[in-house]
């Protein structure tokens, strides 16, 4: 039945918080018209025609919303060398002398950490081993890039000792690795958007760094309907965007079934944890003078804000130190701006509270907390901010959109809401435990536009949903991390399973 359209889905348990609102223990019936969810009931109540989907007693919930997701990036990863699992700068060389060349005659990698690493990357011991073959290895965080001296010299750029090309310079070796052949990218993308819909993925926020327009244009041509998207705009590409009329929420001209739209435009205005250029207010306790910078100066960013904002854009500003977060909430306060901080991995005490009050949703990865734990409690012990705040921010009223930064942590939803549930994915206990989450409220900000969105299971709401093989509600970690998707609908339609 996978790619076609139901009428009905049939003995279903509801979970979260439809359960509750709904006052429905037993199994139900749930009738569904024009993409829509017409009438819930128990299961036998209500008259079932046309093509029926038997959800033989799963559990149904709102389908599944990945807030922040470098789409092609993500897509190509699969083709990349995986560096994840290297201790060192010399087995991440020695891995890529070995890593196949890719048709354009570049090797690439992607994964690494080198906060991790006891030994430091250098130009030389990258050349070692790699030749004249450009070489071009991307940290896990994506702000920055490891390159040998025939990839710089490729790429026009110079070449320090370390090899390390970091921020903005980082960012543009990215687009020039992501700007494959709109075929061979395309074609990744559609395979990657089966896997997302596999486990419940019925939408994600595109933050491709590109003209995302013309590129949903075409796959949308090429019949791609496996998921909703809202795509992107960045600063370089502002101008381009207010000439053609984009606006937050819109769809785009020959969308037919309706799911692609317009998003936000995207500012990075600060560094990362991993990189040691997250703007904080203390010191990195390997380099105490080292606060991180701030990448956007303010009247700059308060410039970028006003003009967007007047143009029916939507902002979604990456912010990660303490430093970048503040300097955020100050400009959607001085500009009265609407969107997301995204990240928000270092928040200040008096801080927590502004997000409600300005209305800005934190955009929030919950399974970064736990891939770097050991980072933030070692470069961050001096900080007195709060790391990774979860129930902070949902106790202080924030709307929570949660995401995983694909390809920098797995698109996988069921992985956020474990980590945001449990704080924990091995053996250890919870990493601050006083940051868990509840599964209703992680199950809520894994939904379109998170704990403030109203997605449901209810009479009206649209028909994106997921059925599932265990109960969310009772589940452990291990059986969150791992759930059973048996099927996933996108406005009636069926995407996985069936």
């Amino acid at each position: 039945m996978s790619g076609g359209s139901i009428a009905a889905i049939r003995n279903v348990r509801v979970a979260g918080a439809a359960r509750r609102l709904l006052a429905l223990d037993g199994p139900v019936d749930v009738l569904l018209e024009d993409g829509r969810i017409a009438d819930i009931a128990p299961a036998g109540a209500l008259r079932l025609h046309g093509a029926v989907l038997d959800g033989d007693g799963a559990w149904i919930a709102p389908g599944l919303w990945d807030h922040h997701v470098h789409t092609v990036q993500w897509a190509l990863a699969a083709q990349r060398e995986d560096l994840s699992a290297t201790r060192s700068a010399v087995e991440a060389a020695a891995l890529m002398s070995r890593a196949p060349v890719l048709s354009d005659g570049r090797r690439v990698g992607a994964g690494f950490r080198d906060v991790r690493w006891a030994d430091r990357p250098s130009l030389a011991l990258l050349d070692e081993g790699s030749g004249e073959i450009p070489t071009y290895l991307i940290n896990a965080d994506v702000h920055s890039v490891w390159l040998n001296s025939a990839a710089f010299r490729r790429e026009g750029f110079d070449a320090p000792a370390d090899g390390i090309l970091r921020e903005e310079d980082a960012f543009e070796i990215s687009r020039r690795l992501n700007a494959a052949d709109p075929a061979v990218a395309d074609e990744a993308v559609a395979a990657a958007a089966r896997r997302a819909a596999a486990r419940g993925v019925v939408g994600l926020v595109d933050f491709d760094m590109a003209w995302n327009a013309v590129a949903w244009t075409r796959r949308l041509a090429a019949d791609f309907d496996t998921h909703r998207v809202e795509f992107a705009i960045y600063p370089h590409d502002l101008d381009r965007a207010i000439a053609a009329g984009l606006r937050t929420g819109e769809h785009l001209a020959d969308d037919r079934r309706g799911l692609v739209r317009v998003g936000p435009l995207k500012i990075i205005s600060d560094g990362s944890l991993g990189t040691r250029t997250a703007a904080c207010s203390h010191g990195y306790a390997d380099d105490p003078h080292n606060h991180g910078v701030l990448t956007v100066p303010p009247a700059e960013l308060h410039a970028l804000l006003l003009r967007a904002t007047g143009a029916g854009l939507d902002i979604a500003l990456h912010a990660i130190g303490d430093v970048a977060v503040t300097a955020a909430l100050d400009a959607f306060t001085a500009t009265g701006a609407h969107g997301t901080v995204e990240h928000a991995q270092l928040v200040r005490h008096g801080d927590l509270a502004r997000f409600a009050r300005l209305g800005i949703a934190a955009s929030v990865q919950p399974q970064h907390a736990l891939d770097d734990r050991d980072t933030a409690d070692a470069l961050w012990a001096a900080q007195t901010a709060i790391p990774y705040p979860l129930a902070s921010l949902h106790r202080a009223g924030a709307s929570l959109r949660f995401g995983s930064d694909a390809p920098v942590a797995p698109l996988d939803p069921w992985h956020a809401i474990s980590a945001a549930v449990f704080r924990t994915d091995d053996e250890r206990p919870a990493w601050h435990p006083e940051e868990r989450i509840d599964v209703e409220t992680a199950l809520a900000a894994s939904a379109h536009d998170g704990t403030g969105g109203g997605a449901a299971v209810a009479p009206g709401a649209v028909a994106d949903l997921v059925l599932l093989g265990a109960d969310p509600d009772t589940a452990d970690a291990q059986t969150l991390r791992r759930m059973p998707v048996v099927a996933t609908v996108v406005g009636g339609r069926v995407t996985h399973g069936g």
